[in-house]
């Protein structure tokens, strides 16, 4: 694959479509467990709401990569080691839980059944930031790149 131009507006929406996503989060019942189980609604609003941040995310790393470096890269793991080799992800932390993150992603989609309510709940009481971090991250990077016409 050849390097060609990013495509800002793509990369805009994406990481949009994940800050639109942690602000309905952020909405959801956060200050017990037992507040956010009170109505079973809001388990599977922050399952949805989070695999679609996350899908987003990747998305748009996807898009950088592809467009930025020429990598094809398909594997939601790798997707996040070679974003941190290319320097899209600088922040060592990050970095890591990005990779993380491409598990979690993982068990959501074909091992939902497995992911349990408290699961998200930590997820959306203490995890937010990290997705946060991501996307400022990659929105910064994408600064640097040629805008294809």
């Amino acid at each position: 694959m050849t390097p060609g131009g990013v495509n800002l507006k793509v990369v805009g929406d994406g990481l949009d479509a994940v800050e639109t996503c942690l602000a309905e989060l952020r909405i959801l019942p956060q200050s017990s467990l037992a507040e956010f189980l009170s109505d079973r609604r809001n388990p599977p609003a922050a399952e949805s709401l989070v695999r679609r941040a996350i899908q987003a995310l990747f998305d748009v790393l996807r898009h950088l990569l592809a467009k930025g470096y020429g990598h094809g890269v398909l594997e939601y793991k790798e997707l996040a080691r070679v974003a941190a080799q290319e320097g899209l992800i600088r922040d060592p932390h990050l970095a890591q839980v990005a990779l993380q993150i491409a598990g979690f992603r993982n068990r959501l989609v074909h091992f939902y059944q497995e992911v349990t309510a408290e699961e998200l709940y930590k997820v959306i009481t203490t995890d937010l930031g990290d997705l946060e971090g991501l996307s400022q991250e990659l929105r910064q990077a994408a600064l640097g790149f040629r805008s294809e016409a």
